[in-house]
């Protein structure tokens, strides 16, 4: 299955969290898993915030981009086609509202799951998880505006 971030065309994919182009960037990959959409990240040493946790920074820009990408997929799937059809749907960052529960640990894999709140016009507002060993750490709420269709080409 191919991930969301798989059908961005080149201008649209040197993302540093989500671009498939950029070779220094996360290079996240999100798929739908039922009504919700995962990405999976394992964090790397140099991610830390302190030794054993995770740098929260990471932890906003992987919602971020979870969620922009489940909003692309959203748009898709609310308008019955597929992703690789035209026109394009590209979300960018409207609003990013990120909550830390607990200290997220290094080491084990991350999963991030998204659910879609709303669709309304050009915007998608996506509420997303970080889960770690089936613990919950950071919760986010995006609200992704579709870019136009002349937006960075």
């Amino acid at each position: 299955m191919k991930a969301f971030q798989d059908y961005y065309p080149e201008h649209l994919a040197h993302c540093y969290g989500c671009g498939r182009l950029n070779e220094h960037g996360y290079r996240i990959q999100t798929v739908w898993d039922g009504d919700e959409s995962v990405t999976r990240f394992t964090p790397m040493p140099y991610h830390t915030a302190i030794p054993g946790f995770v740098y929260g920074g990471l932890l906003a820009s992987l919602i971020d981009c979870h969620s922009t990408g489940t909003a692309a997929a959203a748009m898709y799937r609310d308008d019955g086609r597929d992703m690789d059809t035209l026109p394009a749907f590209r979300f960018v960052t409207g609003s990013l509202f990120v909550r830390y529960a607990r200290a997220t640990p290094l080491g084990p894999e991350m999963e991030i799951r998204g659910h879609v709140m709303e669709i309304k016009g050009r915007k998608v507002t996506v509420a997303s998880t970080v889960w770690v060993a089936g613990e919950p750490t950071v919760t986010g709420e995006v609200v992704a505006l579709q870019m136009p269709e002349d937006f960075g080409g």
